[in-house]
């Protein structure tokens, strides 16, 4: 069995690891955004009117208004220095592949999920911020009305598991690969991060379910 390895790197300068730095301080900073925004959304479980009440809150104090595009530009700069990295040639991505596939390292494929759903967050996440983000204020209502009308549905279901996926694998690789965990901690330190993002899942599947029986008409 053989394997394509004439994958070339260019010599490291300190740019690289300022940029190193860049996407994981900006990757932090979107897990913690995304786990704000699930717990906020997620309160529709409580009630409508909890829902409602915290999204007022961020419109009053102009947080919506402005922070929005901000986690959208962030958003964006996160994307464009991990796509420094990302293989977007035939032939790249068929080299990484089988290397993976050779060296059957659990960590590479972490990469790989990571890669891949980035593409997917990059276009899908995009469509979702744009489409709340023109239509403010946010209400409990209008979101069940977006889920009840069909297309959404499905949107989000696909959506929900790549950005619990990203986040995860992005928090476990932040971890391991700016030392806040060793060696002996990762398997451990992964199996909760697996647990983390099966609740978060739980947690966006429950509050899907919870939009299709609000009345859209409110």
């Amino acid at each position: 069995m053989t394997v394509e390895t004439s994958i070339l790197a260019g010599r490291p300068s300190k740019w690289d690891g300022i940029l190193d730095c860049c996407q994981m301080l900006s990757g932090a900073g979107l897990i913690l955004f995304m786990w704000a925004h699930m717990t906020l959304v997620a309160s529709v479980l409580i009630g409508p009117g909890v829902m409602n009440a915290i999204a007022e809150f961020f419109e009053s104090t102009g947080m919506a208004q402005v922070g929005g595009p901000m986690i959208f530009l962030l958003f964006l700069f996160h994307f464009l220095l991990a796509a420094r990295k990302l293989p977007f040639r035939f032939e790249g991505m068929k080299t990484i592949f089988s290397h993976a596939k050779l060296i059957r390292h659990t960590d590479t494929w972490l990469w790989i999920v990571q890669a891949v759903s980035a593409m997917i967050i990059l276009i899908m996440g995009s469509i979702h911020m744009w489409v709340v983000l023109t239509d403010l204020p946010i209400t409990a209502a209008k979101s069940a009305g977006r889920i009840q009308g069909g297309f959404w549905t499905g949107f989000y279901l696909l959506l929900l598991p790549m950005v619990e996926l990203h986040v995860g694998v992005g928090l476990y690789r932040i971890a391991v690969k700016w030392g806040f965990i060793k060696s002996d901690g990762r398997k451990g330190f992964h199996k909760g991060e697996n647990i983390l993002t099966l609740l978060f899942i739980c947690i966006g599947l429950a509050t899907l379910i919870r939009f299709w029986f609000i009345n859209a008409q409110v």
